[in-house]
């Protein structure tokens, strides 16, 4: 990969939206080059889309409900974990999926309208699957920072205690 292919994605990996007249000249190219990358870059699948990052308590639309579901899956002879986690991630439900080290193997984020919703998707779904050991499931209460952006109110008042000797 080439070092200008390496500082678009950095670029555009923190701003999305950045047109191309600004990408070009931040990466000191010409504003066709930077579309011959981006093109490029989506064609080898490295860049795999673009998304927004949403404040939904801000809007007047109800939220989702969001769990991470830790799961314990017992791996495939051949295929290790590879095969579980691909039925797993095929679930309209499943927004995210990991292979995690430590007490459990795979990470599971889901989305449903209701924690009741979530419960079915684990009950009936997802510990039915064959290698499927153990799902503890971890509801989100409140986001404060995700993707580096930080979702709390700006305040500039600083409310630490005052600490004097």
């Amino acid at each position: 990969m080439k070092e200008k292919e390496q500082e678009l994605l950095s670029l555009i990996e923190k701003e999305g939206r950045m047109e191309s007249h600004h990408l070009a000249k931040m990466l000191d190219t010409t504003i066709d080059d930077v579309e011959d990358m981006l093109r490029s870059l989506e064609k080898q699948k490295i860049i795999l889309g673009y998304s927004a990052l949403i404040d939904w308590t801000k809007t007047d639309i109800q939220e989702n409900v969001t769990a991470m579901i830790d799961v314990k899956v017992t791996p495939k002879r051949g295929v290790g974990f590879d095969a579980v986690a691909e039925r797993i991630y095929r679930f309209k439900e499943v927004k995210a999926l990991y292979l995690m080290s430590g007490t459990y193997d795979l990470s599971v984020a889901i989305e449903g309208k209701s924690m009741s919703e979530v419960a079915q998707f684990v009950s009936e779904k997802l510990s039915t699957l064959d290698s499927v050991i153990s799902t503890t499931t971890h509801f989100q209460l409140k986001k404060y920072k995700h993707d580096g952006v930080i979702f709390t109110e700006d305040d500039d008042d600083d409310h630490r205690m005052v600490v004097s000797p």
